[in-house]
């Protein structure tokens, strides 16, 4: 099965590179298991390990993200106290990670935003963000499938860094925009180039919101959890290959800066979810482009967030 096979590689993965390691880091995520009625949400111990069950934890925390990040602070708290308590673990293999943000109001994208993938495109780093969205119905979890579409034969892998909203707020200063951050998860913006780049009058939103593409996980890391989001190692691997590897220093427009752009447009409300770009090495840019086909399994993975990994069917 594919999940259980991710989770054995995973482990591989981890131990190759970052190593595993007991954390007080809060890594929420939504889950499910065969013992439990419907999604539950908990915490990965530690990048890689298994789940504490917050909702057997205190009972009245709500079970999914999207209400655990409206209430703030008072679901926080109940969720550092898990933290800190001595709780059991599921172990990874039993347990069905979910995205750790589902149906969240509005999921937005950001082109063009690393300095080495505009270098890579032969074009000048943009002035302002550019921005476009997905639908949150191509939202999948950390593990699940990514279904190419019969209506496209250009399907290509995106590694990005998704920065998840925690507090409502419109015309928000970049001084005030992390107040508005809950954590920070790893993202693969999967798109359609020939409906990206040829079809639908070249706007960007067709292909790039099949459904499927939008995995997301495995964990939202709390932004007190990274040292620096704008500091980690990012890449992407197709069966094993690495297609893309940078750093989000590499960002042109920083979190803050995002989050005071698009706020101006809009209201952000807690999970939304913000893709904030993906560095070179992309498949349409090879010489001759490269694409995904059936049976192909990405990796994207990002320093202290994790590892997703989607088989390509």
């Amino acid at each position: 099965m594919l999940v259980s096979g991710g989770r054995r590689l995973l482990t591989v993965l981890q131990a190759q590179r970052w190593p595993f390691q007991q954390s007080r880091d809060m890594r929420l995520v939504q889950f499910q298991a065969p013992h439990l009625m419907g999604p539950h949400l908990g915490l990965e111990s530690g990048n890689g390990g298994g789940v504490i069950n917050l909702n057997a934890f205190d009972p009245t925390l709500p079970k999914t993200m999207m209400e655990f990040l409206e209430q703030g602070e008072t679901t926080l708290s109940v969720a550092r106290r898990a933290l800190a308590a001595q709780l059991p673990v599921l172990p990874r293999s039993e347990v069905t990670f979910l995205a750790p943000v589902t149906r969240p109001d509005k999921v937005v994208c950001v082109g063009m935003n690393y300095v080495d993938h505009c270098k890579e495109q032969n074009v000048p780093v943009p002035k302002e963000p550019i921005i476009f969205s997905k639908f949150g119905s191509s939202i999948v979890g950390p593990y699940d499938e990514v279904v190419l579409p019969p209506e496209s034969q250009q399907v290509d892998w995106e590694v990005e860094l998704a920065v998840v909203i925690g507090k409502k707020g419109k015309h928000i200063k970049a001084t005030d925009a992390m107040a508005h951050v809950a954590g920070f998860t790893v993202a693969h913006d999967v798109s359609a180039r020939d409906w990206q780049m040829k079809r639908n009058g070249k706007q960007w939103l067709l292909g790039k919101t099949f459904d499927t593409f939008c995995p997301l996980g495995p964990a939202l890391v709390t932004k007190d959890s990274v040292a620096d989001p704008h500091n980690l190692k990012i890449c992407c691997r197709v069966n094993g290959e690495v297609v893309q590897s940078s750093n989000t220093n590499q960002m042109v427009f920083k979190t803050e800066e995002l989050i005071a752009w698009v706020s101006q447009f809009v209201t952000l409300y807690p999970g939304d979810v913000i893709l904030t770009g993906t560095p070179p090495g992309v498949g349409v840019f090879r010489k001759p482009p490269v694409f995904l086909k059936k049976g192909d399994e990405v990796q994207c993975e990002i320093e202290e967030l994790g590892i997703i990994i989607n088989k390509v069917v």
